[in-house]
């Protein structure tokens, strides 16, 4: 599996606050069967367009990636460790020219809304940055508080350009019952494009599980297509596989694993 959004560096986010815990963040995730991971710090796309203060902030996430680059040569050299960065879209505009601000240097980048709610006019953001040769990937839509009910924003945003990647934890529930029902939605409807872990080095990875679930549901393709076929397609800046949409219906499963 390849694993394209998760908070590894030390000391630059809300993800490994240390060394150590980006170490335990790279076991955890080889524990899970990822292989091969971008790691994808928080980055304000406001930065952009303050170029010293980019370049300052660019500078601290290089030398985090040099640590953890150091780290999984000398521990882990069975992971092939990429980076990216996962861009808040606080501007409508962002500059995406710096390889350092897309995943592993290809064409796509990861973006998410501020402040977990999607701001007016969120397909026009999307919109200018095909327009400005990049592809834009939308992370976690199933947890922004403001979204419908229907995936009719889902469905704008991909018209616009953008592909889709939904948290393994989502599907599990670990972000409530909306995001979990709204997760499976986007599956069942065939809008997702990814699944990545979201893993921030710390507390429980939905990864081995989810994957445990979709295959209970009959999904072992659509895994596949999610978590290893389109993420090694990104990586040569090829758009994304269609993925079958999931059947509807929840499995016996969430009936032993989940309290609801």
């Amino acid at each position: 599996m390849l694993d394209f959004h998760n908070h590894l560096m030390p000391a630059v986010d809300d993800g490994a606050s240390d060394i150590d815990e980006s170490r335990i963040g790279l076991q955890t995730l080889k524990d899970h069967g990822v292989r091969e991971i971008i790691t994808t710090p928080h980055l304000r796309g406001s930065l952009t367009d303050r170029p010293k203060e980019l370049a300052a902030f660019l500078a601290v996430l290089d030398e985090a990636w040099l640590s953890l680059q150091g780290l999984a040569t000398a521990e882990f050299p069975e992971i092939r460790l990429e980076r990216g960065v996962e861009l808040m879209l606080d501007i409508p505009r962002p500059h995406l020219e710096d390889p350092r601000l897309r995943l592993a240097g290809s064409s796509f980048a990861l973006v998410e809304f501020p402040f977990m709610s999607v701001p007016p006019h969120s397909t026009l953001a999307v919109r200018n940055i095909v327009e400005s040769g990049y592809t834009p990937i939308v992370a976690h839509p199933e947890r922004y508080s403001n979204m419908p009910s229907s995936s009719d924003l889902v469905e704008a945003w991909r018209d616009a350009g953008a592909y889709i990647q939904v948290n393994s934890g989502s599907l599990l529930g670990f972000y409530g019952s909306v995001a979990r029902r709204f997760a499976w939605m986007l599956l069942e409807q065939g809008y997702a494009d990814y699944l990545s872990s979201d893993y921030h080095s710390r507390g429980k990875c939905a990864v081995a599980e989810c994957a445990k679930v979709l295959k209970s549901r009959d999904g072992v393709a659509q895994h596949r297509t999610l978590t290893h076929t389109n993420p090694h397609r990104l990586l040569s800046s090829q758009p994304p596989l269609g993925v079958p949409p999931l059947e509807s219906g929840e499995p016996p499963l969430w009936k032993r694993v989940l309290p609801w």
